[in-house]
């Protein structure tokens, strides 16, 4: 389930945000869901749907902020609202969140995004739900917010593509992504997915890397590498629906993984 949120910048704090916003929006998102359902909200965060191997999920991905006019600068790592109006979108897979739920709780709600350096307030000027495509097994999209996979290493860390050409050609990444969807699958509905396997996904633009900061400036902070690209995706439509509707690859209640039509 699908919406797009228009947000009015106030003016309260100025128009600069940081550039790595994405772990404070989606810090805003549980905020939000607490103040209308604490005991959802808590469930989401600390458990969300969980596979027999203690894997958490989520399953909620949304694109970054998409202003009107903006500029980046650079020296100052912050970006700078041109415009008032901000486009966002958000999107759910848990059935559990309804229409009426979502629009009840975000409908002229006023949060700020930020840190100590650059913040601004937004508030909700409308909300719409947007319709559910007709899923088949290929598809094509566009990626609102960083594509992110990773594979773990001998020594035990994470590694990411480096390159847009291992994005977009290393077999592992493929093969990630397919077993990142069936982990969802199998979180969602309690059941391992029986259908045919099948995943195949073709760069239709030259990729952009993305490296985001998350928990910038804190002991806890990571950074990951995303791609935005346009992208083909060939999969059974039940696994398409996921990749959809709660974001392609890894990190997508952070905001990795939005796909628009």
């Amino acid at each position: 389930m699908r919406f797009t949120i228009t947000l009015q910048n106030t003016g309260r704090y100025g128009k600069r945000l940081p550039i790595n916003y994405q772990y404070e929006l989606s810090a805003v998102i549980y905020r939000i869901l607490a103040s209308g359902n604490e005991a959802y909200a808590e469930w989401l965060h600390e458990n969300g749907f969980r596979l027999e191997t203690g894997k958490q999920f989520k399953l909620f991905t949304f694109s970054r902020l998409r202003p009107e006019k903006f500029r980046l600068l650079r020296q100052s790592n912050q970006l700078e609202l041109l415009s008032d109006k901000v486009v966002w979108q958000i999107s759910f897979l848990p059935e559990k969140s309804t229409q009426k739920f979502i629009e009840g709780l975000f409908q002229k709600r006023l949060f700020e995004v930020g840190d100590r350096q650059s913040v601004v307030q937004f508030q909700v000027d409308s909300i719409q739900m947007m319709s559910s495509p007709d899923f088949t097994d290929t598809m094509t999209f566009e990626a609102l917010s960083p594509i992110t996979v990773s594979q773990r290493l001998e020594d035990g860390k994470d590694a990411y593509p480096q390159t847009a050409e291992e994005f977009s050609n290393a077999p592992w990444v493929r093969e990630r992504l397919l077993q990142n969807l069936l982990d969802k699958y199998d979180a969602f509905y309690g059941t391992s997915y029986e259908g045919e396997r099948f995943f195949d996904m073709m760069t239709l633009t030259d990729p952009k890397s993305a490296l985001v900061i998350i928990k910038a400036g804190t002991p806890q902070e990571t950074k990951v590498r995303g791609f935005l690209s346009r992208i083909a995706l060939h999969c059974p439509a039940e696994l398409m629906r996921i990749a959809y509707e709660s974001g392609l690859g890894e990190g997508n209640s952070q905001g990795f993984g939005c796909l628009e039509m």
